[in-house]
C-alpha cells in the first residue's frame, strides 16, 4: 500500500518507538496524528513537520473517538494505525512486600491491551469508510507486543499478560477486519534502546547486549519504525507477528 498522501495514527508518539514511527511515516508523505498523554504533548507542542500531536489517553473511549474522528476528517484518507503506547512496571506475584498489587496489574492490562483494542476498534471503523484501493484494501493496523509475551521474566507478570493479550488479539482482529479490507499485523520487540533504558548505566546496557545472539547490540526505535513501514506497505502480510529481537530468547532474569 502506498502511504503517500494518506493520514495515519501513531499512539505513544512523543517518545521511543512511537516517535520514530511517526517521523518515518511523515517522511513518506503521511499526515500523522500522534496520540500521547497531555504532559507529553505539551512538551512536544501542537505539531512538527507532518505530525499533529493530540492529547489522548488510549484508555479513554471518548478521547480516542474524538481524536480518531479528527484524524479521519482531513483531506487525506485515514489508512494506517501503529499502536505503540504502553507501560511496563515490574512487580513479582509474591515478593518481600507481599502480593502483586491488583490495581497495578489492572492498569498495565488496561493501557497495553485494552488501550490497543480501543484504538484499533475505533480507528478501524473510520478506515472502513474510506474508498477501497486495489484488491479491496483500505488500510493497515500494526500493534506492538513484546518478546515478554512469550518469555516473561521475573517481575513481568502484568506486562507479559498484557502483551500476550496483544499477540492473541492479532489473528482474530485480522480475520474480523478482512471483510473491510483492513490488514492487522504485530511487532514483538526485544530489547530496544528507548527512553526507559536511558536511566540505566552503560555497563548494564552492555550486559543486555551481550545476551543477544546477533547482532550483539540493542535494537533501535528506527529499526522498529522501518519494520512497521514494511508491514504497512507489503500488501500480502496479514495476521502476522514478527519478533524484532536479534534471536534473543529471554532468560528468567
Amino acid at each position: 500500500m502506498n502511504v503517500e498522501g494518506t493520514a495515519g495514527i501513531v499512539t505513544g508518539a512523543c517518545s521511543g518507538l512511537g516517535a520514530s514511527t511517526a517521523r518515518a511515516l511523515a517522511a513518506r508523505g503521511v499526515q500523522v496524528y500522534g496520540f500521547d498523554l497531555p504532559p507529553a504533548v505539551e512538551q512536544m507542542g501542537d505539531c512538527s513537520e507532518g505530525i499533529t500531536y493530540l492529547a489522548v489517553d488510549v484508555c479513554d473511549p471518548q478521547m480516542v473517538e474524538e481524536a480518531v474522528s479528527q484524524a479521519a476528517s482531513g483531506a487525506e484518507p485515514l489508512r494506517t494505525v501503529v499502536n505503540c503506547a504502553g507501560i511496563g512496571p515490574s512487580m513479582r506475584i509474591l515478593g518481600r512486600k507481599g502480593t502483586h498489587d491488583l490495581d497495578l496489574y489492572a492498569k498495565v492490562v488496561q493501557v497495553n491491551l485494552i488501550g490497543t483494542f480501543n484504538v484499533l476498534t475505533l480507528a478501524s471503523a473510520q478506515i472502513a469508510k474510506t474508498e477501497a484501493l486495489e484488491s479491496g484494501q483500505r488500510g493497515v493496523i500494526v500493534n506492538t507486543a513484546s518478546v515478554a509475551a512469550y518469555e516473561g521474566q521475573v517481575g513481568q507478570a502484568a506486562y507479559a499478560s498484557s502483551k500476550g493479550g496483544v499477540v492473541g488479539l492479532n489473528l482474530a482482529a485480522a480475520r474480523d477486519l478482512a471483510q473491510y479490507g483492513i490488514r492487522v499485523n504485530c511487532i514483538a520487540p526485544g530489547i530496544i534502546e528507548t527512553p526507559m533504558l536511558a536511566t540505566v548505566s552503560e555497563e548494564f546496557r552492555h550486559g543486555l547486549a551481550e545476551g543477544i545472539p546477533f547482532p550483539k547490540r540493542l535494537g533501535s526505535p528506527d529499526e522498529f519504525a522501518s519494520l512497521a513501514l514494511f508491514l504497512i506497505e507489503h500488501d500480502y502480510i496479514n495476521g502476522e507477528i514478527i519478533r524484532l529481537d536479534g534471536a534473543l530468547r529471554m532468560n528468567p532474569r
